[in-house]
């Protein structure tokens, strides 16, 4: 079911308070707001790092992976497509591609992907327990 379709956002349903979530979340982050977050975080909220070539463990450490992303790094263009939410019982996932442009001091790249987060409920509410990207691909073009 595509975010944003009628049937999606059928008010109080799992599959609302996720989506909410996640779009609380993806707008901390774009409005340099990472800590903002927090309550959509599980203390111990696991990132796996693109290619799983290492793992993040809590919601601080990824706050500030976060943060230093917010302090570095300026958006230009980003744009989510192909959302998807499945759900079972207490846990969601979410998936979406992603097309972003953004620079930092000394460069500006094109990254293209798949975000996918992991859900539970938990005290009441959901909250992203787990995070990985794949199919990462970057373009970097070096500043003059």
């Amino acid at each position: 079911m595509k975010f944003g379709t009628k049937e999606a956002l059928k008010s109080g349903t799992p599959e609302v308070e996720i989506r909410s979530a996640m779009a609380a979340i993806n707008h901390a982050w774009r409005e340099n707001k990472p800590k903002e977050m927090m309550r959509y975080l599980h203390p111990k909220v696991t990132t796996v790092l693109p290619g799983f070539t290492g793992t993040i463990l809590g919601s601080e450490a990824m706050l500030a992976g976060f943060d230093e992303w917010c302090k570095n790094a300026r958006v230009l263009e980003y744009e989510e497509s192909d959302e998807q939410i499945q759900i079972i019982g207490d846990v969601g996932f979410v998936s979406f591609r992603f097309d972003m442009v953004y620079e930092r001091k000394s460069y500006r790249e094109k990254s293209t992907g798949r975000d996918i987060w992991a859900f539970e409920h938990w005290d009441g509410k959901w909250v992203a327990v787990w995070r990985t990207m794949i199919d990462l691909k970057e373009l970097r073009e070096e500043k003059k």
